[in-house]
């Protein structure tokens, strides 16, 4: 009964299997049919709106990528590109290396070492200022002769030991020494120190209005120098091996590269001292190359190894080129002069030096340097209150020239030479050779051609020009000197300033007149600017007869660097050596700095 009863059960579930195929097989008929009628058919209908599908595509695009932008630029919105502390500073100097000790300091290389290492009482804001450094104030009484100078509290040398007011006595007194044989002697005769406390104080015999900027000479450690015999103070091992002072830098080490001195480098090592007096240095090290030649100098520049070089008068056309040097031309206080010696048989004629003067075109000079500059016409510099326009010397007229010297009887010869009583007119022009010197030296030899005078360029090596300068081994020295913020020429043009029995021989051109050395005494003990004009006056006058010299320019001191050297003093400076007045915040680095 069971198999009768599932026969009937069993094709109704067939059926219904045959129902459900049939039902899918239209069912996706259906479905081929509706999709190739709605769809497939009307692909065509899509060509229409192709246009609009891909403008909005690509405007979703443009805004993803916006948002994107937008995103990332408020990083950039929110930061600048900033100098930054750290970096090593190589510098590049031209010059030879002997003595870090600033008492005894005497060319561009150790002036400039002595200033990085050894910490002074003054010094120079940027904008030419006295300022102070180990030094926090300093009182003048009535009369000007007497300076008081207080200390800054808790002062140390880069060993560790207390910096004193002891130490500032002792320096000076080294000064003073004539056993010591300083350079700075002269400026400091006849003044006498006290101290109390941190109170140092200057006594000087007469008002002197520039001496302030005598302060300005690093201090030494007497608890390092007072057993050091004086008689061996310029040979010890302090001044070269281990120099201990208070300045922004510390020596760390030196090195000598090459066996030859017309080609040696000597390196030399410095750290930042991190209880500098004004704030610890921003740079990480401070590394000083001396050179002897220029060309050496230059190559390192060029091949990138050095932030900064001083030393190179007239860059090469390969630095004038290159776009990543900046030349720095840093105008220093000082001017550059044609120092006749009056005792040279020729030059003794003021007619002569009168002749010479004029004949010297020196806004062609000056067009030729290639820097902004202004040209010097007196002892003192023009924007100076003791410049007096009255007594400016003669302006170039070559005719004037001319006329003078036929006058005096220099008769032209046919080898284009004046002669006058069987003496010709002619003599040496010494410089030291450096590009700008040669340069300038051939315009005024040229110059001076016109008018039937031969001057003879002698061009000396940077080693050997001081030993010539400071034995007056020349006939005529084309050189510039340090006028100073504070004007006092009294070195350069006094007749006591040429004694050959002593180390006086600052007055080039052997000056000799009375009413000029009286004004000169007169002028510089005087602290009040208009008074002090007045009291130079005949002097400027007696000077300006006379012609002891040819004022031709302010020279620069060219400073070239890397790239940008943040901090870098670019104002007037009145030596070489004072582009380090902010060298504590110098900075090389840059990086990206968010804003607060």
């Amino acid at each position: 009964m069971a198999e009768i009863k599932n026969k009937p059960l069993a094709k109704q579930i067939k059926k219904q299997l045959i129902e459900s195929q049939k039902q899918a097989i239209n069912a996706t008929s259906n479905a081929e049919s509706h999709i190739d009628k709605h769809l497939f058919r009307r692909f065509h209908k899509l060509r229409n709106v192709k246009r609009f599908l891909s403008f909005w595509i690509l405007t979703v695009g443009i805004i993803i990528l916006g948002l994107f932008w937008q995103i990332f630029a408020q990083f950039d919105y929110y930061q600048k590109l900033e100098p930054v502390p750290g970096g090593i500073y190589n510098e590049g100097l031209l010059g030879n290396f002997t003595n870090l000790n600033p008492i005894f300091a005497n060319n561009e290389v150790d002036s400039s070492l002595s200033r990085l290492i050894f910490g002074s009482l003054i010094t120079f804001d940027n904008n030419n200022k006295i300022s102070y450094e180990l030094a926090s104030s300093m009182k003048v009484n009535s009369t000007g002769t007497s300076y008081s100078l207080t200390l800054r509290p808790n002062l140390k040398w880069q060993d560790g030991k207390p910096l004193t007011a002891a130490d500032v006595l002792f320096t000076f007194r080294l000064i003073q020494n004539p056993d010591v044989n300083s350079p700075l002697r002269s400026y400091f005769d006849g003044v006498s120190f006290s101290a109390k406390g941190n109170l140092i104080t200057f006594n000087i015999p007469n008002p002197l209005a520039s001496f302030p900027d005598y302060l300005n000479v690093g201090i030494l450690p007497q608890h390092i120098l007072s057993t050091v015999p004086v008689s061996e103070l310029r040979s010890s091992s302090f001044n070269t091996q281990n120099p201990i002072g208070s300045g922004p830098f510390e020596f760390k080490s030196l090195a000598v590269k090459g066996s030859d001195p017309s080609n040696a480098e000597v390196q030399i090592n410095l750290a930042p001292y991190k209880n500098y007096a004004l704030g610890e240095p921003k740079l990480n090290a401070f590394i000083v190359h001396a050179y002897a030649s220029v060309n050496q100098l230059e190559k390192a520049l060029l091949s990138g190894s050095l932030n900064g070089a001083d030393g190179i008068s007239v860059p090469s056309s390969k630095i004038d080129k290159n776009k990543r040097f900046k030349e720095n031309s840093l105008i220093l206080t000082a001017g550059s002069y044609v120092f006749f010696r009056t005792s040279n048989s020729v030059l003794s004629n003021q007619k002569v030096r009168s002749a010479l003067e004029q004949a010297v075109n020196t806004k062609k000079i000056i067009s030729s340097l290639g820097y902004k500059t202004t040209e010097v016409v007196s002892p003192f510099l023009k924007n100076q209150v003791e410049y007096n326009p009255q007594y400016a010397q003669a302006q170039f007229n070559m005719d004037a020239a001319n006329t003078i010297l036929t006058q005096d009887g220099w008769i032209m010869g046919s080898n284009g030479i004046r002669s006058k009583k069987g003496q010709e007119l002619k003599f040496n022009l010494t410089i030291p050779n450096i590009k700008e010197y040669v340069n300038v030296a051939n315009l005024i030899k040229s110059d001076w051609a016109t008018i039937g005078a031969q001057a003879d360029i002698l061009a000396l090596d940077v080693q050997d020009f001081p030993s010539a300068l400071n034995y007056h081994q020349y006939d005529a020295v084309l050189y510039g000197i340090s006028i100073g913020a504070n004007p006092d020429v009294y070195a350069y043009w006094n007749s006591d300033m040429f004694n050959p029995a002593t180390s006086r021989w600052t007055n080039l051109s052997e000056y000799k007149n009375t009413e000029a050395d009286t004004a000169l005494s007169a002028g510089r003990t005087r602290l009040d600017p208009v008074l002090r004009r007045v009291k130079y006056a005949p002097f400027l006058a007696a000077w300006q007869t006379d012609v002891p010299a040819v004022g031709l320019y302010q020279p620069r001191d060219l400073y070239i660097t890397n790239g940008t050297v943040f901090g870098l003093t670019t104002s007037n400076i009145n030596s070489s050596a004072d582009r380090y007045n902010n060298v504590n915040n110098w900075e090389i680095v840059e990086a990206k700095v968010t804003e607060k």
